[in-house]
């Protein structure tokens, strides 16, 4: 019998199916990840609004005893769960990080998380964000700053922050995330676990108080493992019909084996757009270990360019960006004394929605279906583009963001993420798979694979056979896990 200490160890599909065999108790699953967030949880700050550990332990027995009535509720049963910070969790706060929303206690679940409780997950906490989401580093005023694993001087990314560092050390089994420009891609790869964005419409959101133009972002699992990844997606994919542009698709297809000879895979390598993009020192040389972990399964790599150049990428990144931002954020802006707490970037993505006119919204719109249409010729050639995760390493906790990288300055809060607005503006399924170690303090880099539109399964198969070719650096644990 597995021992109870080891449980956090397991992976989420392992605990699933100890926990039906009776072989591992839900109040010892439970007992061991509480253990060790109080552990480890001060040093990096990942998991916020924990709740009382014997109001825990008092759910976990519950179901325990549902198990033993022989009821299941789902391939969560009794597995421990925190949910970003950015859903509504009923009966937990949900901040946003703002002072704004300090307090605020939904009485409603969001569609992901009524889908996990469903499942049963037991909700035992939220994972930090950045004020709204806003930016990839996870820091606000409400919780403070969440510290990387692999280096508690340095960011954790964002805005999936929390989540990457709960699941890198070994806190929770599985983690929700969202992505509006790279938020489960960065800090997937800094993190070095899995981040999946789902193609357009796969997850559904709701409450929404606009459900047909705001598909840029969307929700997502994050985990240690492909196949654990899947399964959290079988959870929270699927049709809604509060959701007018979700998918038909039946999610069931995610939770079956994974298995899948990637030989003669056609992968298409846009590194650096042609060297117009500015990358940090090093990351391109991990991002070329992935590529290798690519051809030991038999996919072949070959030189890909960007369809579309940066300039064309960013403006119309930036377009769709304030205007989608302001929606969520115009409440707040309108009211004067909630104005003056919002943060700068903030501030500065409404009113840059509010500068925009009606062409120019429809003129970004036109430029997020010419990158959508360009991607589509590259799909006749590749199977797969890749590229990387993120264009630097993780920077200081204590920076806002990087004001430069490679002697390029960075002239907003998100400038140094365009590697990752692409596929975001595509809406095409990209999952952030670890490729490495590397840069002066050898820090964990990810590679981006991009698939064709609504090819989420077979983008699923493809990372599980890259997945067997990196064990290695799968292996490696963060140092508060080594000792």
């Amino acid at each position: 019998m597995t021992q109870p200490n080891d449980s956090c160890l397991m992976t989420a599909a392992e605990l699933s199916a100890a926990i039906r065999a009776r072989h591992l108790s839900c109040r010892e699953v439970m007992s061991a990840h509480l253990d060790r967030i109080e552990q480890l949880n001060p040093a990096v700050n990942a998991i916020i609004a924990l709740r009382d550990r014997d109001v825990l332990l008092a759910e976990a027995e519950e179901r325990d005893a549902q198990l033993g009535r022989g009821e299941v509720m789902g391939w969560m049963h009794g597995l421990p769960h925190a949910v970003k910070d950015l859903a509504d969790v009923r009966g937990l706060p949900t901040s946003k990080g703002s002072p704004l929303l300090a307090g605020h206690m939904p009485v409603q679940d969001s569609l992901i998380v009524e889908r996990m409780r469903r499942a049963g997950a037991i909700f035992i906490g939220k994972t930090n964000v950045p004020e709204f989401g806003l930016g990839s580093h996870s820091y606000n005023p409400v919780h403070g700053v969440t510290r990387n694993p692999w280096n508690t001087g340095r960011s954790a990314g964002g805005s999936s922050g929390g989540a990457a560092v709960a699941l890198a050390l070994r806190m929770a089994p599985v983690a929700d995330g969202s992505d509006f420009g790279g938020s489960l891609r960065n800090p997937a790869a800094w993190n070095n676990v899995f981040g999946l964005r789902p193609s357009a419409g796969r997850v559904p959101a709701w409450p929404a108080t606009e459900s047909f133009v705001s598909q840029l972002s969307t929700e997502g699992p994050m985990a240690r493992d492909v196949t654990d990844l899947a399964l959290l997606l079988s959870t929270l994919a699927g049709r809604d019909a509060r959701a007018p542009l979700s998918l038909e698709d039946a999610p069931e297809a995610f939770a079956r084996p994974l298995a899948h000879d990637a030989r003669g895979t056609r992968i298409g390598w846009l590194g650096d757009y042609a060297a117009s993009l500015p990358l940090e020192a090093g990351v391109l040389d991990v991002c070329r270990q992935g590529l290798a972990a690519l051809e030991a399964v038999g996919c072949r790599v070959e030189e890909a360019r960007m369809p579309l150049s940066r300039e064309q990428i960013w403006d119309t990144w930036l377009g769709t960006r304030h205007w989608l931002a302001m929606n969520g954020l115009m409440p707040f802006y309108q009211d004067p004394e909630k104005r003056r707490q919002l943060k700068p970037e903030a501030l500065w993505e409404v009113e840059g929605g509010l500068r925009m006119s009606a062409l120019d919204t429809l003129r970004a719109s036109a430029g997020r279906s010419a990158l959508y249409q360009a991607f589509l010729v590259l799909f006749t050639r590749f199977d797969a583009l890749v590229l990387p995760s993120a264009q630097c390493f993780a920077f200081p906790a204590e920076w806002h963001w990087p004001q430069e990288i490679g002697g390029t300055a960075m002239d907003t809060y998100h400038r140094w993420m365009e590697v990752v607005f692409p596929a975001s503006l595509s809406g095409c399924p990209t999952i952030s798979v670890p490729a490495g170690f590397g840069g002066a303090l050898d820090l964990p880099m990810g590679l981006q694979i991009i698939a064709p539109p609504r090819q989420d399964l077979a983008l699923l198969r493809l990372a599980h056979a890259y997945e067997q070719a990196i064990t290695p650096v799968l292996a490696r644990l963060p140092p508060a896990l080594r000792a």
